[in-house]
C-alpha cells in the first residue's frame, strides 16, 4: 500500500468515526434518555404562582347615611370585602319602569379604578320587579361570566345575571332580583366578580 493510500485510509476512518460519535450523540440526546429536550412546561408548572388575593376589610371608612334614610338604603350594607359605600344618592335611572325608591350608592377600595356604582330599586310587586329585571338582563349584550337563581334560605327569590360589558372588554355589569329589589352594578370586571359574589342581599 502507497503512502498517500494509507493517508487517505485513515482519514476515511477518522471521519466515519466522527460521524458514527456524532450519530450516537443526536441519538442519545432526542431520543434516549432524552437529556437535550426541554422540560421547560414541567419547570413552569411546578413553579408556585404568585399570590393573587385581595383584602377582605376596607381600608377606608365608609360613608354614614343620612338620619332619614329609607329602610331600602338602610340595608345597603357599609362594606362588602374591601369595598365600602362611600356615596348613596337618590337616582332616576329607571324612572320610567316606576320604582317606589331608587338609589345609586358607590362603594371604593380607594382606588377609583375599581370603583363599583350599584343601582338598587324597589318595586311594590315581585312580578313588577322581575318585569325591570327582564328589561335590563335583555340589554346586556356581551359575553356571560355568571348566571343562576337567587335563593334565600334555600327558597329561589329571584335571578342573577353577569356579562362583559360590550363597550369596554374590561369592565363587567352584574344584575340581581331578589324579591321586590332589583340591583345593577357595574366596574371593572376583576372588582365585580368579587363585589357580587360577596354583597348580602
Amino acid at each position: 500500500m502507497s503512502k498517500s493510500q494509507s493517508s487517505h485510509t485513515r482519514i476515511t476512518v477518522v471521519v466515519v468515526a466522527a460521524a458514527l460519535v456524532i450519530a450516537l450523540a443526536f441519538v442519545s440526546a432526542f431520543v434516549w434518555p432524552g437529556w437535550a429536550l426541554s422540560k421547560s412546561t414541567t419547570v413552569h408548572q411546578s413553579t408556585e404562582p404568585k399570590s393573587t388575593s385581595e383584602p377582605t376589610t376596607p381600608s377606608i371608612k365608609a360613608k354614614d347615611l343620612s338620619s332619614d334614610a329609607s329602610e331600602l338604603l338602610k340595608a345597603m350594607p357599609d362594606s362588602v370585602l374591601n369595598f365600602a359605600r362611600t356615596e348613596a344618592v337618590p337616582s332616576a335611572d329607571w324612572t320610567g319602569a316606576s320604582p317606589i325608591e331608587e338609589y345609586t350608592v358607590t362603594y371604593s377600595t380607594g382606588d377609583d379604578a375599581k370603583n363599583i356604582t350599584l343601582v338598587v330599586g324597589q318595586w311594590s310587586s315581585k312580578d313588577s320587579a322581575k318585569q325591570q329585571f327582564d328589561a335590563l338582563t335583555g340589554n346586556m349584550k356581551g359575553a356571560e361570566l355568571g348566571s343562576g337563581n337567587v335563593k334565600v334560605s334555600g327558597n329561589t327569590t329571584g335571578s342573577y345575571l353577569v356579562k362583559s360589558d360590550d363597550s369596554d372588554a374590561g369592565k363587567a355589569i352584574a344584575v340581581w332580583q331578589n324579591d321586590t329589589v332589583v340591583f345593577q352594578a357595574k366596574g371593572a370586571k376583576a372588582a365585580l366578580e368579587r363585589f357580587y359574589q360577596k354583597f348580602p342581599l
